[in-house]
């Protein structure tokens, strides 16, 4: 087990200095440069760690000797960078102290579900055993960007074959399989720990994105934390983040951009062309992670409308941004490995099989099969979907049934597909959050004003979010509404706004709520139901590496008394540290 337990953390630090690598270098350049916000800083990195890896992509196309050496030029022009930057000096150490926050929530977060999911061992067999261990048996998705890297390290431009269920390199968008190629020069990453580790944290990028939201916006410093932890304990990070399929990333690249838009200095950044492009490049990198980042992009163009419409040049220059990143993969599409749009006909249509029809006309003719009875059907059961009937109906029967037999780990394993599936049971407790507000709202209670507005903000995407995304999909069993076919950066911000929400109205419920509900999930996912390895207990080293990353969370987001303003009233003044506690 101590072995098995090394392989986790050398590979953590190796994968993640690469990682993180080209992002920092890229901030620090940007700050010498006089960039001090948060927002911008975050969202550049994000651009830098995206953009190098789709270079990666690329560069492995033309052939493994061109992607070996762009691999170890990124490392060298990035320790280069770095170095420069710090023996220059002339950093702002307020703003890198800022920064701090967002990077050490990144390394303890990925580390926690990187070692929380191992809490079992299955090193041997990772990508499987990321398939059991939340859940039941999920399907082989997060293996395709494995395996279509490991084609373009060995065989360049070729056209690579399917994947198991006829799938084409050009079905999905390529920005994992570049994460991928970006380290191949360094490590065989197409074997299978390697590969979990490298994606784990690349997926974890959306803690910093989310940070960059919770600081864009007047929060005090108790709620942001309390927000931060109940999204990072909950099942979106668990899950999504231990089986690896690129559905967290493309969520880090859209909330990057919505934290731009909600920042302060959006009224001065709508007219800045470098802003442009930056938000531009984070679009197209969110679609080019996965396509289902559409329904995030919604809600996103409208409140950028509403804080204030950019002109034209500076709309030019999004999309130019946006374009530059896109166009190479529409033409590989269209090109080297068409049709490329068999998702897109899957979920927008219902087809499933492999048909010779374009996209356009599969819409028209699946439509013209429901006429206007039906398609209202499919609409309604999408709906259903979200808020989880029948499924929490079926799931609970089932888990009675369990119970019934003795079974409690069967019962709590469809508490888990529940809130796998649905969004609003997956929100389950926290739903007590907007309940509370509307309580306050017609009692006219007293409120934190900045908190009400944000939380209400976090509804209007969450709600723009799930209109359109019921509209447009489908609707049939194959393709309807669960939660993992949306944009993972609604659920997140619906969850972070449930805690924020009831901090405003009800400050003492709103710490309970989030803890509370941090501590169901972790419980809820403490156990594997399904080792993939017989006879496996649990890993003693592991579980005190995830003791020792949820600690660190904990410290990163809680340090330095932080007190709600009746208890620190309370306290007597100019007691060692009691002076310089700061409200929650």
């Amino acid at each position: 087990m101590l072995e098995e337990t090394g392989q986790l953390i050398l590979g953590f630090v190796a994968h993640g200095i690469l990682i993180g690598l080209p992002g920092i270098a890229a901030v620090l350049l940007t700050m010498r440069r006089g960039l001090k916000s948060v927002p911008l800083l975050i969202g550049v990195a994000l651009v830098a760690s995206g953009a190098v890896s789709y270079a990666a992509f690329w560069a492995y196309f033309e052939s493994e000797a061109v992607g070996t050496i762009w691999d170890f030029l990124v490392l060298v022009a990035s320790l280069l960078a770095v170095g420069y930057c710090w023996r220059q000096d002339g950093l702002d150490r307020e703003v890198l102290r800022k920064l701090r926050t967002p990077l050490l929530l990144w390394i303890f977060g990925s580390a926690f579900v990187l070692f929380f999911g191992f809490l079992h061992g299955g090193n041997e067999n990772a990508i499987t055993t990321a398939a059991y261990r939340f859940s039941g048996q999920l399907p082989s998705d997060n293996d395709i960007p494995r395996y279509f890297a490991e084609w373009f390290a060995t065989h360049g431009h070729q056209t690579p074959p399917t994947y198991p269920g006829d799938w084409l390199v050009s079905d999905r968008p390529p920005l994992q399989i570049g994460y991928v190629l970006a380290q191949r020069g360094f490590f065989n990453t197409a074997q299978g720990l390697h590969y979990q580790i490298l994606c784990v944290i690349e997926n974890a990028l959306w803690i910093q994105a989310l940070w960059a939201v919770l600081v864009a916006v007047p929060l005090r410093r108790l709620t942001r934390s309390l927000a931060m932890l109940a999204a990072m304990v909950s099942d979106i990070a668990l899950v999504h983040g231990f089986f690896v399929w690129p559905k967290l990333i493309a969520a880090a690249f859209l909330l990057a951009a919505l934290a731009i838009i909600l920042s302060p200095d959006w009224q001065r950044d709508r007219r800045d062309l470098r802003v442009a492009g930056l938000i531009g490049a984070l679009l197209a990198l969110s679609m080019l992670s996965h396509g289902s980042s559409i329904f995030g992009v919604i809600p996103l163009v409208i409140f950028a409308a509403f804080r204030g419409v950019p002109n034209w040049r500076w709309l030019a220059a999004a999309l130019a941004g946006l374009l530059l990143f896109y166009v190479p993969w529409q033409a590989y599409q269209k090109y080297a490995d068409p049709p490329g749009n068999r998702l897109l006909k899957w979920q927008l249509a219902g087809v499933t099989e492999i048909t010779p029809e374009g996209t356009v006309e599969t819409i028209e003719h699946a439509y013209e099969r429901e006429g206007v009875d039906g398609t209202i059907e499919l609409k309604a059961d999408n709906f259903g979907e979200m808020v989880g009937w029948p499924t929490v109906k079926n799931s609970w029967n089932a888990a009675v049934t369990a119970l019934e037999e003795g079974k409690p780990g069967t019962a709590v394993a469809q508490v888990r597909w529940a809130r796998f599936f649905c969004i609003f049971p997956f929100l389950g407790l926290l739903l007590l959050g907007p309940i509370a507000m509307i309580v306050a709202w017609l009692t006219k209670k007293k409120r934190e004003p900045d908190e009400w507005r944000f939380a209400l903000l976090c509804f209007a995407f969450f709600v723009l979010a799930c209109v359109s995304w019921g509209l447009l999909l489908y609707g049939t069993p194959e393709a309807r509404t669960t939660i993992h076919v949306g944009s993972l950066a609604v659920p997140l911000l619906g969850a972070v706004g449930c805690v924020i929400g009831m901090r405003s109205v009800y400050p003492r419920a709103g710490i309970a709520l989030a803890l509370v509900n941090v501590a169901f999930v972790f419980l809820l996912y403490l156990p594997s139901f399904e080792p993939v390895v017989p006879d496996t207990s649990y890993s003693p080293f592991n579980g005190l590496l995830t003791a020792l990353s949820l600690a660190g969370i904990g410290w990163v987001l809680f340090r330095g008394p932080v007190l709600p303003d009746r208890i620190r009233a309370a306290l007597p003044k100019g007691r060692g540290p009691v002076a310089s506690v700061s409200g929650g």
